[in-house]
């Protein structure tokens, strides 16, 4: 009877075969759910992000509500820089226009105005250009030809320059090359002029002016360098000065003007001429001769004092569209703006309009933006431009416009003022988003230590349901060895049974 009893024991209670195959199960079960059937992974999953979905979407919330709030600060920080760069070509009442510089005979010569140039006109007359020294050599068979040797010093004004002429460069082209080559050249270049006479070396001065004329002497070597020599000093010209260095010429008003160069900028505050050619002479043979003048006239630039006050409105309704639109309610898309209700920018855009409708004592008739064409639009509260108004306005009192907008108490200044003590380092600005940063890295942070909580949650269950699953497949094993023992087709069962019935024990 022991012996019949002994073989119905479980497996999980017999020796080393059933320990194997639950060894082995419980393996199986760990990683793929073998013995309940069940997908635990998803079941972990499903369970561990409902564990984490609160606090997770609160993390998520804040976290997206500050983006946006980082992001809306940089658009309206982005559009006080906008508007700040346009101030101050505005804040200068004497520059605000600029001025426009025209000769009568563009032939003659061009004008540009600058700062510190004033309104008028006057007669101007170019009486000579100025002009770089030019020496020339006789000629010779050709630019091979031997010429000598030596030291070749040439000057120019007080820049000399002494080079070394040897039997590797004495010939035309070699001397040409050498005075090109040298890292001292006071300023001349070097080249050869061939004609039907023969080959001539030509030194032309780069700089103009009547300080900068030309000396060449020669020392030393063979002697055959002195063909090129050209000192008036000593009275040895042996090259022919085929230009002199020259200054310009002219006349303003009648009064007698020089320039080392073609563009003089001194002769007129503010005004800087381009000579281009000589007048025509009205009686060359007279001394001095006479020459024709033409008009030089400078007058303020109104053009480019709408286009400065046009980029100004411009950048200005840029700000005034961001603070509306990121601190308002969008009804027709029933969205809000990410700063909506922001006391900052609504604090900000109240200064703003309060400069923009100063009204100035002024008794010129220029006292307020209105004055000039500037108003505010009722339906959007952006600034409207009206074109002739302020073109009249330039045109008639550009003085009284410059001081609306600039100098001390101008609306320039002040806006300028008020958009420096928020964008400026440590302003209220660069504060808001230092605290917006530090909001998002504390979300960082918990964010950090939720994943951490969430992982060892999902830990746990995935321990807690392979345990689960693997005595699952421990009784199901032991439910497959019973039901093979008393199954009637069975051998083991018939046998079994009939020692029951028998009486009879196995031993």
């Amino acid at each position: 009877m022991s012996s019949t009893i002994s073989s119905a024991t479980p497996p999980a209670a017999t020796s080393t075969p059933s320990t194997s195959a639950a060894s082995a199960s419980s393996a199986l079960v760990t990683s793929t759910g073998i013995g309940s059937g069940l997908d635990i992974g998803a079941i972990v999953t499903s369970l561990t992000n409902a564990f984490g979905a609160g606090p997770q979407g609160q993390i998520t919330n804040q976290e997206t509500a500050l983006d946006a709030q980082v992001s809306a600060f940089g658009t309206f920080t982005s559009a006080l820089d906008t508007l700040q760069g346009t101030l101050s070509a505005l804040e200068n009442p004497t520059q605000l226009a600029g001025f426009d510089a025209t000769v009568g005979d563009p032939k003659v010569a061009s004008a540009t105005a600058s700062t510190g140039a004033v309104a008028g006109q006057y007669t101007l007359s170019v009486q000579n250009l100025a002009t770089a020294a030019t020496l020339t050599s006789n000629p010779v068979a050709a630019s091979t030809s031997t010429i000598g040797t030596g030291t070749l010093t040439i000057a120019v004004g007080g820049s000399s320059d002494s080079i070394n002429i040897d039997s590797s460069n004495n010939t035309l082209a070699g001397i040409a090359a050498a005075i090109n080559q040298s890292t001292s050249n006071p300023g001349v270049s070097a080249s050869i002029l061939t004609s039907s006479d023969g080959a001539r070396l030509v030194l032309s001065g780069t700089t103009t002016g009547a300080a900068n004329a030309i000396t060449v002497t020669q020392s030393g070597g063979d002697g055959g360098l002195a063909s090129l020599v050209y000192d008036p000093a000593d009275n040895v010209t042996n090259l022919t000065q085929t230009q002199a260095a020259a200054d310009a010429n002219f006349t303003i008003n009648g009064f007698a003007a020089t320039s080392s160069t073609n563009v003089a900028s001194g002769a007129i505050s503010g005004v800087a001429l381009d000579l281009l050619q000589p007048s025509a002479a009205i009686s060359p043979a007279t001394t001095p001769p006479t020459f024709t003048s033409t008009t030089l006239t400078i007058s303020p630039d109104t053009t480019s004092a709408a286009t400065t006050i046009g980029t100004f409105v411009t950048a200005l309704n840029g700000v005034l569209s961001s603070i509306q639109t990121l601190t308002g309610y969008n009804a027709s898309t029933q969205t809000a703006g990410a700063l909506e209700g922001n006391a900052t920018l609504q604090a900000f855009g109240n200064q703003l309009q309060n400069i923009l409708d100063t009204v100035t004592s002024s008794k010129s008739g220029v006292a307020s933006l209105a004055d000039i064409g500037l108003t505010a639009d009722a339906n959007t509260g952006s600034i409207d431009s009206d074109a002739n108004t302020l073109s009249n306005a330039l045109s008639s009192n550009l003085a009284g416009v410059g001081q609306l907008l600039g100098g001390t108490n101008g609306i320039a200044t002040q806006i300028n003022a008020l958009v420096t003590q928020y964008t400026q380092a440590g302003g209220l600005l660069a504060t808001i988003n230092q605290g917006l940063q530090s909001g998002l890295s504390n979300l960082s942070t918990q964010q950090t230590a939720l994943n951490a909580e969430l992982a060892t949650y999902s830990a746990t269950l995935t321990a807690q349901y392979n345990a689960m699953d693997k005595a699952v497949a421990s009784l199901k094993e032991t439910q497959s060895y019973l039901t093979a023992e008393f199954d009637p087709s069975s051998s083991s069962s018939s046998s079994a049974i009939s020692s029951l019935s028998s009486g009879t024990t196995t031993s």
